[in-house]
């Protein structure tokens, strides 16, 4: 899908008063704009502890599974694993699946403002449709590219790249909201402005971003960083 005419020209001269005013807004989904990542962490550390593996959880956070399990579990079926841990959804206990605060306020403020959205998840399809109507921002994402739609995941930037020619929109003219490393860097090397959410990382981490916030109630559009 393209940019809409009166959405501006990724060539130039949609400068806002104070600096660029970007056209499109990219956000990774899972730590981002939902709350989900206590409860995959939680997940796969149960297929962690099932199989006697000693490491730090966190090498899934933000990451494709089926780009992890291999480096972790090396020579197993990885499909077996991947159906093994989405096994554990419905372990009691695990942590309530909610909206990043500011979340669907600042989708709707890109929308209203007439700035293109897309999504860039490592999340499967039917989740990323799922978690985005329960935002209740659906509706508002023009774009959404997710963990089938690329050959390589985050940290590679296919994902935000294939997300910015969809919109027909300079990756220079993009900026991405993003909660992870990986993302992060992904966002970067695709050569767009990013702005890390300290929901899943402290502000230290996330000092490759152009800009870190708490969460999404402490940023307005148009952005100007």
């Amino acid at each position: 899908m393209g940019l809409d005419p009166e959405r501006g020209n990724p060539g130039g001269g949609n400068e806002g008063r104070l600096g660029r005013d970007y056209l499109c807004a990219l956000f990774d989904l899972d730590g981002t704009l939902i709350n989900t990542e206590a409860r995959s962490m939680a997940m796969w550390q149960l297929l962690l502890d099932r199989h006697g593996v000693q490491l730090d959880v966190r090498v899934f956070m933000g990451r494709r599974g089926r780009d992890v399990v291999p480096e972790v579990f090396p020579g197993h079926d990885v499909e077996a694993l991947i159906i093994e841990v989405d096994g554990y959804a419905d372990r009691p206990g695990l942590p309530a699946v909610v909206p990043v605060p500011g979340a669907a306020e600042l989708v709707r403020r890109v929308a209203a403002h007439g700035s293109a959205i897309g999504l860039v998840t490592s999340a499967g399809r039917l989740w990323a449709e799922e978690r985005l109507a329960q935002v209740g921002v659906r509706e508002l994402f023009d774009v959404v590219v997710t963990a089938e739609d690329v050959d390589a995941g985050k940290p590679d930037p296919a994902g935000f790249l294939l997300a910015a020619r969809k919109l027909g929109a300079d990756p220079v003219r993009c900026v991405a909201f993003e909660d992870s490393l990986p993302g992060i860097a992904a966002a970067k090397a695709a050569g767009m402005h990013c702005v890390g959410v300290a929901t899943t990382h402290p502000d230290d981490d996330l000092l490759g971003a152009d800009l870190v916030v708490t969460d999404l109630s402490a940023v307005d559009w148009p952005l100007f960083i």
